[in-house]
């Protein structure tokens, strides 16, 4: 089924089918995952059909009554932790421990809806994970001291603190981290809305500044000529003739000005790549030194760095990156040096185009090993001079 044709189903299901927008289910399908991929862990419920092996009153009338009475509302419960919002999570989660200890007298095979309810307990914000933890502990205290008092055997509980405790605060750390990268990607979405916001700001601004002053006075002109035209053709000619020649300077603003506002970067393109492998774990060390390059050269050398960047984020593996701008005689020289796993260099478009805009532009690049494992991309161009101003005569 389509993304479309999902979204459809999905508008014309009832109210109470849809999962909440802060529920578990529709944090899950963020990360990309299918919606079946949480219910996956109700194959963990088996045991409810497993312990009356090990029970002397085994498969009996009891315990199937009890078992078609008790699992339905268990899996309710459950789907309500993943499907009902957050602040109903807890709610859920402790009805399965209530739901175990008032079967407990009857029931051994409850303790396993026990462990789920701990396990679920995990997705409650917490203000810390002492706090849950001690809840557990809490929790699994009610559950031995009921048990015993049944007459359960130590071997039949000792097994269940020890489980829920590392079951749920692995769950627990887990969903943490997912919470952790959910809000580091909506803050690098603010960063890079803000970026652009700005970044539209002052081209507004640019373009306000050069044509107003530009376009003011081929209005002006143009309205003079057409005053002119019957009285002195002569200087209406004049006029006309400045005013082709604001048009072509006016051309010649704009084409610089969208130049500029095309060209990458170098600080730019180092702060993005920055973002986008420190967000994945990777160290990142720069140098780069002071350079007055044209702007076609510095293009090329950021958008040099974007591809390594990109390239080492997919495929390096690695831990630490190095990035250095500095003059060889008279070349500037790029390098991209990480510690990743190395390797033979497959050329792509992108690093195939990279290629061809340094020979262009009279430079190179190529790939270096670095150290034992790692890879180093040199991209080099010649030193740039800018040019001398014309001296206008007095």
């Amino acid at each position: 089924m389509s993304r479309s044709s999902t979204g459809a189903v999905r508008r014309f299901m009832p109210a109470w089918l849809r999962a909440a927008p802060d529920s578990l289910l529709v944090q899950s399908r963020r990360r990309g995952l299918p919606p079946w991929a949480e219910f996956v862990h109700l194959l963990w419920t088996m045991w409810v059909f497993v312990t009356p092996t090990f029970t002397a009153q085994g498969y009996d009338l009891r315990w199937l009554l009890l078992t078609l009475v008790s699992y339905p509302v268990f899996v309710a419960l459950y789907v309500g932790t993943l499907a009902l919002p957050q602040r109903w999570v807890a709610s859920c989660a402790a009805g399965m421990l209530v739901l175990c200890l008032v079967l407990l007298p009857w029931y051994p095979s409850g303790m396993s809806y026990f462990v789920f309810g701990c396990v679920m307990l995990g997705a409650h914000h917490w203000r810390t994970g002492w706090h849950y933890a001690a809840a557990l502990l809490l929790a699994n205290l009610a559950l031995i001291v009921s048990a015993r008092l049944l007459g359960y055997p130590w071997s039949a509980l000792a097994w269940m603190p020890v489980t829920t405790l590392v079951v749920g605060l692995v769950v627990h750390i887990e969903r943490q981290r997912h919470h952790k990268d959910a809000a580091l990607r909506l803050s690098q979405e603010e960063v890079r809305r803000l970026a652009t916001t700005a970044e539209r700001e002052r081209i507004g601004r640019d373009l306000h500044d050069l044509l107003g002053h530009t376009l003011s006075l081929v209005a002006l002109k143009a309205d003079l000529a057409g005053k002119l035209l019957q009285r002195d053709p002569a200087a209406a000619g004049r006029e006309i003739g400045e005013l082709g020649q604001v048009a072509r300077d006016a051309l010649a603003q704009v084409r610089r000005a969208v130049t500029g506002i095309r060209a990458a970067g170098l600080a730019a393109e180092l702060a993005a790549a920055r973002l986008l492998l420190e967000s994945d774990g990777v160290a990142v060390e720069a140098e780069l030194e002071e350079a007055a390059l044209a702007p076609e050269h510095e293009t090329v050398l950021a958008l040099c760095l974007r591809e390594a960047a990109t390239n080492i984020q997919r495929h390096a593996r690695a831990r630490r990156v190095r990035v250095e701008l500095a003059r060889a005689g008279d070349r500037w020289r790029l390098a991209v040096e990480d510690d990743g796993r190395g390797g033979a260099i497959r050329p792509g478009n992108g690093l195939d185009g990279m290629r061809e805009r340094l020979r262009t532009l009279g430079g190179s690049l190529r790939f270096e090993p670095a150290g034992a494992r790692g890879t180093r991309l040199v991209a080099e161009l010649p030193h740039w001079h800018a040019p001398a101003p014309v001296l206008q005569p007095v």
